[in-house]
């Protein structure tokens, strides 16, 4: 009892003494208890954490297409080699198409399963092995998105599931850099890797271009983002005035009929009712004919258009007979008087020219010449 009682004060100094020395929450600032200082990383999980292993075994399977089995036959080695050094067991049955996971005796992790089944997703899903093995490391995460049923019509489905990729790859190219994330579109999904503040904005990007939201959009926000990261002043602050608000213009316009119904403008009286058959007889003072009358009254009108229609006829068939209008004869323009050519000028210059002497002897003068050479050589 005296030692309970001698230790009775001395705890109750000891607690007084321990809430002075405690520091109040005022003094802090709330910015630095929200925010994960930079560089820190959570301890690894040992196997001292959990030396009696786990009780159970625990074991996940999934399907892979058929166009994946030669490449996860081809690396199916390295994937059991990496899963072994976390104690878990894997099997590739080939006949079913399908991938095991397991836990042994000697797990000691018990969140490592799951990511061995994320692992045996992300394989299935066309990731390379490379990239696929990077999920079991802690600070990584992965998230398969499911776009499929998303989008209605396959064709419009398959126009936004190429803009997310963007030409030649570029689009999500620039998404990888901006959020530290491998991604993977295939088919109806999109895989991706990376850490976790990379994989929602990676979903936010999917989901929005899916719902016809340019990604460009999405980009730029990121960038502007990341520079207002650098700032250390900022980042206990709101970022929506940096952030640019895009507003939603419908471009498409709707087709304006070729018919437009003017509307009338609104009176108060109704429309006056319309004459019936009767009271246009009546005007007219057909209603108190016979009916010889009446007849005879049609019978000249059909006579009527049937003579309007044979003339109509008889002009259509006249106008092959119809000679063409001849085009006027053109007359040749006469000759103008300073234009005129003056032939007798013309001889007399061609005479000039026979009598000048040429180069070239006249026939006269060669048969001379010839003669005299001849009488040369009967001398010699």
């Amino acid at each position: 009892m005296a030692s309970s009682s001698s230790n009775g004060p001395g705890t109750a100094d000891g607690k007084s003494e321990f809430r002075s020395k405690k520091p109040k929450p005022e003094n802090r600032d709330e910015s630095e208890l929200l925010t994960v200082p930079d560089g820190w990383k959570e301890p690894a999980f040992s196997k001292e954490d959990n030396p009696r292993g786990l009780l159970e075994e625990s074991s996940f399977a999934t399907l892979f297409p058929k166009y994946r089995e030669a490449y996860l036959k081809e690396c199916w080695p390295l994937v059991q080699k990496a899963l072994n050094e976390h104690h878990i067991s894997a099997t590739l049955d080939l006949i079913e198409g399908s991938m095991t996971v397991c836990t042994t005796k000697k797990t000691f992790d018990p969140y490592i399963i799951i990511r061995a089944r994320d692992l045996i997703k992300l394989l299935a899903r066309s990731v390379s092995f490379e990239q696929a093995v990077r999920i079991l490391q802690d600070d990584v995460a992965c998230d398969i998105i499911k776009i499929g049923s998303l989008v209605r019509n396959k064709e419009r489905f398959v126009k936004r599931r190429q803009r997310l990729i963007g030409p030649k790859g570029s689009t999500l190219k620039a998404l990888e850099l901006l959020t530290n994330c491998y991604i993977m579109v295939q088919g109806n999904t999109v895989s991706v890797i990376g850490p976790f503040s990379g994989l929602k904005e990676v979903r936010k990007v999917v989901l929005d271009t899916m719902k016809n939201i340019h990604p460009i959009y999405n980009i730029k926000t990121l960038m502007i983002k990341r520079e207002l990261a650098k700032d250390s002043e900022l980042r206990s602050q709101s970022w929506e005035r940096f952030l640019p608000q895009f507003k939603h213009k419908n471009v498409n316009k709707r087709k304006e009929p070729k018919k437009k119904t003017v509307k009338k403008e609104y009176t108060p009286f109704p429309p006056p009712q319309p004459e019936s058959q009767i009271d246009k007889e009546l005007a007219s003072g057909e209603y108190f004919l016979k009916a010889s009358q009446k007849k005879r009254q049609k019978m000249e009108a059909i006579k009527a258009k049937q003579a309007e229609a044979l003339s109509k006829r008889q002009e259509e068939r006249n106008k092959a007979f119809i000679p063409p209008k001849e085009k006027p004869v053109v007359k040749p323009k006469e000759a103008s008087t300073e234009n005129k050519i003056d032939v007798a000028a013309i001889k007399e210059k061609v005479k000039k020219a026979k009598n000048k002497k040429l180069g070239a002897l006249s026939a006269e003068e060669v048969k001379l010449k010839m003669e005299a050479d001849e009488k040369k050589k009967k001398k010699k």
